[in-house]
């Protein structure tokens, strides 16, 4: 008889049938469950269960044409709400109580996940009757027609394997009737049924296999050499093979999910299977439109998928990538640094673009110059004048606007002794001497004479001998580094020789020193002529003077003659010298120059000391009396006075000496 939906809603009403299949008239058992169902007519409600397990009718097999009925069946689908109702049916029929967990497991529950390429292990989920015959499994085709693929005798212990091609050389049944499938593969994928048969009935547990299949690491591959904002590009294409079941690939931004975004963010994703290993290829392009923010920024894929244990996610690799973006601003930079650059110099002007990459060609403006000059991003400019101080300036060459600019100034420094080089004058002439400055900025003079610094400028209005000597002007920039110049004045003095002679009595009475003092340059040569003989002995000659002393012991009136001679002109002097025995006036040495100055500064000393004393000792009378006459506000008014007179007196005092 065929099944009805009514029947079998009034069954679920009467809790016979549960979720299998009730029969209106006679009994039935179904192939596909988990056990066989012994059905018999619509329960009696006052009937008892020892009335129900009594009724045992002849077994019917009942073709059910309702597809979905069947497939439900199968699969525990559509019908699981019943299952509850199915369980109450065992007990009254001849199967034990624990089979009705089997049963649902019959209906769909029972699935093993496997890794591909590994075994698949497959227990019979039924208990096995003591009057067993033999077990079998088969697996269904999808239009449900079944393949039988091992069989094992319960009394023989013999095992034999059908001759299906795919799984020859893969099968193992063992003698508790677990079935293992080595290699796993994808066309694995199917509804297995354990079949457990005795003389009368025929038990069955289906198992559904699933097989997974890792996919390889992701790759970001075809990557765009650069992004551009503004501008929506392809980043790339994220790849991850030979997966199954397909899974999901997901971009990321510096480790965030990127969504897609109109205009900002198109992510494409496909899907392809190989019809040969049923793997699938996940490919996701993604189009993205950068900003600035995303240079150095990491951006990653990765690819999720299901296994044997659930969920995975498996990550790509970094790729960053380089972000062009347009040039925003200009900027002019001179080297050396433009505070140091002097006439002579090599500057170079860098123009710069902040955008990325930089440009590479600029237009440069020279001070006076309207049109500009292309070049890279530097020009260079030799030998620079101080003509060259003006404002540079570079521009973008597609954008003249957007333009920089910068102020040289080209430092120099002249300096111009006179006079200079070697220069012979006469004791006794003037000599002004000058030493002037030109300069881009305030500059120091140093004064030298033979590498000793003068306190001031030389000035000479009546040449000395003592003047003679190498003068050197100096002058820099102390801001400018290597900025120098120098002058150099030779400063020869010539004169004729100046002869005077002087004469000492020994204090023992027994000689007489005779000094011919000359002064000239070129240095004179000295001469004696004298009647008898004497010994001689000769100073160092220095500022264009020196001495000539001969030791005589006349014992008779004598006279000594002095000669000097150089290029300019020769000079005689003579001097009578009285016998040792005559006693007579001894002149006094000649007075050297450097001793002559210091006496002449120890003279100024001393009057300033005295004047000083004496002009306080007039301040502190003069108080004292005010004192005596007025009141105290006048007396701070003298005092006052009074100390002023008393600083210009020490100010008089300090000038006097250091002059």
């Amino acid at each position: 008889m065929g099944c009805k939906d009514m029947e079998l809603e009034r069954a679920f009403e009467y809790g016979v049938a549960g979720s299998v299949l009730p029969l209106l008239l006679g009994s039935c058992y179904l192939r596909g469950a988990a056990t066989v169902f012994k059905i018999g007519p619509k329960r009696n409600p006052n009937s008892s269960v020892d009335d129900e397990k009594s009724a045992i009718y002849p077994q019917i097999h009942v073709p059910c044409t309702m597809k979905t009925i069947y497939e439900s069946l199968y699969t525990g689908k559509g019908f699981t709400p019943f299952v509850p109702k199915l369980c109450k049916l065992f007990p009254l029929l001849d199967q034990p109580w624990e089979h009705c967990e089997l049963s649902k497991e019959g209906l769909g529950w029972d699935t093993v996940n496997s890794a591909y390429g590994e075994t698949i292990v497959m227990p019979c989920r039924l208990k096995v009757p003591q009057n067993l015959m033999f077990g079998k499994w088969k697996y269904e085709k999808p239009d449900g027609s079944p393949v039988f693929i091992a069989f094992r005798s319960s009394t023989k212990k013999s095992v034999q394997y059908d001759d299906v091609p795919e799984y020859k050389d893969r099968l193992n049944l063992s003698e508790n009737y677990t079935l293992s499938i080595s290699n796993a593969r994808i066309s694995d994928e199917k509804r297995f049924v354990c079949m457990l048969v005795t003389e009368d009935n025929v038990f069955e547990a289906p198992t559904i296999v699933k097989v997974f299949k890792q996919p390889s690491k992701p790759e970001i591959v075809s990557k765009a050499p650069f992004l551009e904002t503004e501008q929506l590009k392809k980043l790339g294409d994220c790849i991850s093979k030979d997966s199954y079941p397909d899974g999901n690939i997901t971009w990321y931004r510096n480790g965030r999910v990127l969504q897609p975004l109109e205009g900002a963010v198109v992510i494409i994703f496909k899907n392809q299977m190989d019809p040969v290993t049923q793997l699938y290829t996940m490919t996701s392009s993604l189009e993205y439109k950068a900003t600035k923010a995303d240079l150095r920024i990491p951006f990653t894929c990765s690819v999720t998928y299901y296994g044997p244990s659930g969920q995975k996610t498996v990550d790509s690799e970094q790729a960053v990538f380089d972000i062009y973006y347009p040039t925003e601003q200009v900027t002019i930079e001179v080297l050396p640094p433009k505070n140091a650059i002097k006439e002579g110099d090599n500057i170079t002007l860098e123009c710069r673009g902040n955008g990325n990459p930089p440009p590479a060609e600029f237009l440069f403006y020279l001070p006076g110059q309207p049109e500009g000059i292309r070049s890279s991003n530097t020009y260079t400019l030799t030998d620079v004048r101080r003509n060259a101080t003006g404002d540079y300036k570079c521009s973008l060459i597609d954008k003249r606007s957007m333009i920089a600019s910068t102020a040289v100034t080209v430092h120099y420094l002249d300096l111009s002794l006179n006079p200079s080089g070697e220069v012979t004058k006469q004791i006794g002439d003037a000599l002004p001497v000058s030493c002037t400055i030109s300069a881009s900025r305030n500059a120091t003079v140093v004064w030298m004479k033979d590498n000793i610094r003068l306190r001031s400028s030389p000035s000479f209005s009546s040449l000395r001998y003592q003047d003679a000597g190498n003068y050197v002007c100096e002058t820099a920039l102390q801001e400018v580094e290597g900025l120098k110049k120098r002058e150099s004045l030779t400063l020869v003095v010539e004169g004729k020789p100046q002869i005077k002679m002087t004469k000492k009595t020994d204090p023992s009475g027994l000689s007489k020193t005779i000094i011919c003092h000359v002064e000239g340059f070129p240095k004179p040569a000295i001469q004696w002529t004298i009647t008898g003989s004497g010994s001689t002995e000769e100073s160092p000659y220095v500022n264009g003077r020196y001495y000539s002393k001969i030791i005589i012991s006349p014992e008779e009136n004598v006279t000594l003659t002095c000669t000097a001679e150089n290029q300019l002109e020769r000079t005689v002097n003579s001097l009578n010298v009285s016998a040792i025995s005559i006693p007579e006036h001894d002149e006094a040495d000649e007075i050297s120059d450097e001793n002559r100055e210091k006496v002449n500064d120890q003279a100024k000393l001393i009057v300033g000391i005295v004047v000083g004393l004496l002009l306080a000792a007039l301040v502190a009378g003069v108080v004292y009396w005010l004192y005596m006459k007025k009141s105290n506000d006048y007396i701070a008014n003298i005092e006052d006075m009074a100390w002023g007179v008393i600083s210009y007196v020490s100010l008089f005092f300090s000038v006097n000496s250091l002059n």
